[in-house]
């Protein structure tokens, strides 16, 4: 059962590498949560927010320019004091009002608990911690901890269906069991299937038949 299931992960894996998402696989392997600054969290935050239930396409055209309105993600203390700039001048590129103020509402609790301090929570319970901040809920808050470094799979509709097809009720045990006979972290493994899913047609047909061998 493992050795198939390893069989379909390689397949997808390949086809994500020769669509030219390498470097992604790189930016998630290379990941650790040791290395998290409070600009990278506030920035990981910001995108996870904006890409819930949004074409990651649309995220990755305007993220830019919203990263500029909220200065760069420089500091939580200057986003907070800025805030209403912020929310304003970002509102002009992307127009979801309830998202953008979350992220200047995230920055306000940043400031006001102290990112070294944050940190270490998110260390003991990253789940519970993270749910904490607007707009991240029971999903979301695994696929911030996974763009933090942590080891988790954020289980999405697409990565459901497929732990589902191979017998799996957890996305979580599904990637994990994937993980631990390859070289590639559960993070690793998430974002590949995830990204081979955004990238094949039928990909629970196709992932099951090379899993068949």
């Amino acid at each position: 059962m493992v050795k198939n299931l390893l069989n379909g992960y390689m397949f997808a894996k390949n086809r994500v590498i020769k669509a030219g998402y390498l470097a992604e696989l790189r930016w998630q392997s290379q990941l650790d949560f040791e290395n998290i600054t409070e600009h990278i969290f506030l920035r990981e935050h910001a995108w996870v927010v904006l890409s819930s239930g949004m074409n990651e396409k649309v995220i990755r055209k305007h993220f830019r320019n919203i990263s500029f309105c909220f200065y760069e993600w420089e500091s939580a203390k200057k986003i907070s004091e800025m805030s209403k700039f912020c929310i304003e001048s970002a509102m002009e590129i992307f127009s979801n009002h309830k998202k953008i103020s979350s992220i200047a509402k995230a920055a306000e609790i940043v400031d006001r608990i102290g990112f070294k301090t944050l940190k270490k929570q998110i260390m003991t319970n990253p789940i519970d911690v993270l749910m904490q901040f607007p707009f991240i809920g029971p999903i979301t808050s695994y696929h911030l901890s996974k763009n933090l470094g942590l080891p988790v799979a954020k289980a999405d509709r697409h990565l459901q269906r497929l732990a589902d097809a191979v017998g799996y009720s957890s996305v979580q045990n599904f990637c994990n069991c994937i993980a631990e006979n390859i070289e590639d972290s559960i993070a690793v493994v998430d974002i590949v299937l995830w990204r081979y899913a955004t990238i094949t047609t039928d990909y629970i047909k196709k992932f099951n038949h090379m899993a068949s061998f």
